[in-house]
């Protein structure tokens, strides 16, 4: 290590919102799957303190699944925050390849009252210094910080509406059946396209086990067809599937969900959950002059509740038949 350059990269940007504001959304990790587009899924391992969505300091460790120059990467970091000073502190305890060593601090500095300057800086090192590798890093490191900056400043200066254009919801069936059956269906989304009837096309790459990287054409209600591109991460011994849509529909600005199982009586819960982020000055042209943001919540509520159902059954009917056959 101590042969290694270590390489420093620095961004910032001003938003037009409160400092809390901006800290509350960099500290809870939660849901930066939905609000940062390279995250695909955070997984809390273990912490000191109250997660960052209450508001507390403290230590955590987070795994965290990411793309980085259109892969999808995996690692495990800690991180030190400091609502006081407003600093979250961040450091990679088993780095992804190529790099052996990256963390870096956020910071987060009032300019006024509704004014915030926020600061990323990253510090990072490869094995023997590859010109090769630097150069990736270094690209994924400024793709990733201005798409996470850029993101957040968004969000943040609608921080009045924002719980507005947040929504998640779940539905849930109870199947007779083994867990292990319903899980197979949902996992072996590739069979798809021949079992569920509303998608129409799907492509799956699965190069690491578990991680899988699709692109979907699903038909709508209306008849009209819907390009998504998503990155799945699947737990079979959890029973759950995990997903990010990388490319949603017009009127999302970040879908994620989760496909999860539990023991329930004698059968199993199935549930699938969705949070989207609605993109505000795509509704009318989508639905409409008169529609407005609770129009499009009960929209997007209704479409996905009812693919999702759709799918749900299936799984059941699936795993339901096969118990009936033995």
């Amino acid at each position: 290590m101590s042969a290694e350059k270590v390489h420093r990269t620095s961004h910032e940007v001003e938003i037009a919102a409160p400092a809390g504001v901006v800290y509350g959304i960099i500290a809870d990790t939660g849901k930066w799957p939905l609000y940062f587009p390279p995250n695909i899924h955070v997984e809390r391992l273990e912490g000191t303190g109250p997660d960052g969505a209450q508001g507390g300091g403290g230590t955590e460790r987070l795994r965290m699944w990411a793309t980085a120059n259109g892969t999808v990467k995996t690692w495990t970091s800690r991180r030190e925050l400091d609502p006081g000073r407003r600093r979250i502190e961040f450091r990679q305890e088993i780095p992804a390849a190529p790099l052996t060593g990256m963390g870096g601090t956020w910071i987060v500095e009032e300019t006024g009252e509704l004014a915030t300057r926020l600061t990323l800086l990253h510090d990072f090192t490869v094995a023997d210094d590859r010109a090769e590798d630097v150069e990736w890093v270094q690209r994924a490191t400024d793709t990733n910080s201005t798409s996470e900056l850029d993101r957040l400043k968004a969000l943040a200066e609608r921080w009045r509406e924002l719980d507005d254009l947040v929504l998640s919801f779940e539905d849930s069936v109870h199947v007779e059946g083994p867990a292990e059956r319903v899980y197979d269906f949902l996992y072996r989304v590739g069979d798809w396209p021949e079992r569920v009837p509303h998608v129409d096309r799907l492509d799956l790459v699965e190069e690491t086990p578990g991680v899988q990287v699709m692109s979907m054409d699903t038909r709508t209600a209306d008849g009209s067809v819907h390009t998504t591109e998503s990155v799945r991460v699947c737990f079979p011994e959890a029973g759950r599937i995990v997903y990010k849509q990388t490319a949603t529909p017009a009127l999302m600005a970040a879908h994620t969900g989760e496909w999860s199982l539990r023991p329930e009586g004698t059968g199993v819960k199935v549930t699938s959950q969705h949070s989207v982020v609605l993109r505000p000055e795509n509704i009318e042209r989508i639905l409409g002059p008169e529609a407005d943001v609770a129009a499009a919540r009960r929209y997007v509520r209704e479409a996905l509740g009812r693919n999702s159902g759709a799918t749900l059954a299936l799984a059941k009917e699936f795993a339901q038949n096969a118990t009936a056959t033995r």
